[in-house]
């Protein structure tokens, strides 16, 4: 069984950061194995996916409202997945979650075509609140 929780968001102001934490209970499985993504959804809104990255890095996908702002880490001692978010905008106030998957092709198509069947294990998502 592989579990998420994710934890880590709250109220910041703009220009400011946080860092989400996807906690993965890897029993059975190798973290840097699974493929990772961070989707996050506004009420009224699609789900958007911001990153997704491959198996051990090998390559990775970040949305264009993100590139350059957010970037996702992880700790395999600690089991936890990291989205690392910088100069955070009123825009970026959504529930964000974490998925993973243990079999996956290209982080691009994995966050944009069909991440409901990409991604088979979903956190309940944190809520971030970039706001003054």
């Amino acid at each position: 069984q592989l579990t998420l929780v994710e934890s880590g968001g709250g109220l910041v102001q703009p220009g400011g950061s946080l860092t989400l934490s996807c906690g993965t209970s890897c029993a059975g499985y190798d973290l840097n194995s699974l493929h990772i993504g961070w989707f996050r959804q506004t009420p009224g809104k699609e789900s958007e996916g911001v990153v997704c990255i491959s198996a051990r890095e090998v390559s990775e996908y970040y949305v264009d409202s993100v590139k350059g702002r957010f970037t996702v880490f992880r700790d395999k001692a600690k089991e936890m997945v990291y989205l690392q978010m910088n100069s955070l905008k009123p825009a970026d106030t959504a529930v964000y979650t974490c998925a993973a998957a243990v079999f996956g092709g290209s982080p691009r198509d994995m966050c944009t075509d069909d991440p409901i069947n990409a991604f088979k294990a979903w956190g309940q998502g944190t809520l971030v609140n970039v706001s003054s």
